[in-house]
């Protein structure tokens, strides 16, 4: 599937769930799209949930990495069980701490009410200090993991 111009929801667009800075092919099968676009019905969620609570309007969801393929997965370092590699996981971009366990806490809310399962959230701060919003969930075998990382 080439067309990265397609939207995946109503505010998330392929392109945006399949960007990389490193110069490699990052281009998804169908059923890695079929699992950005589950993954796109939790973001969609979270940011009306979001904006509904705290942004006052229209604050968007900004995603760090989402779809890798297994050269880009291997060029960033990414584990080789990652459910980026499915299209099934999001990093999320935070302003701070409080924004993180904001979104977190949203997002095991839309768990509890809703009775889906998610099978990642994962608080994770890189070597230089920098902070993100792991979220990954699978079509089957959900774990509800939840880890500060």
């Amino acid at each position: 599937m080439n067309n990265v111009s397609i939207n995946l929801s109503e505010h998330f667009s392929l392109a945006e769930l399949t960007k990389t800075n490193v110069k490699l092919n990052n281009v998804p099968n169908e059923a890695q799209v079929a699992n950005l676009k589950r993954l796109c019905g939790w973001l969609e969620m979270l940011r009306s949930e979001w904006n509904s609570r705290y942004g006052g309007g229209n604050d968007p969801i900004i995603i760090n990495s989402a779809f890798r393929s297994p050269q880009v997965n291997k060029a960033v370092g990414g584990v080789a069980t990652s459910n980026h590699l499915t299209g099934g996981a999001a990093d999320i971009k935070v302003k701070d701490i409080c924004q993180l366990i904001r979104y977190a806490t949203i997002l095991l809310d839309i768990a509890d009410e809703s009775q889906e399962d998610f099978d990642e959230l994962l608080i994770e701060r890189n070597d230089s200090g920098a902070i993100w919003l792991h979220f990954a969930v699978r079509q089957t075998g959900n774990r509800r993991k939840v880890l500060l990382i």
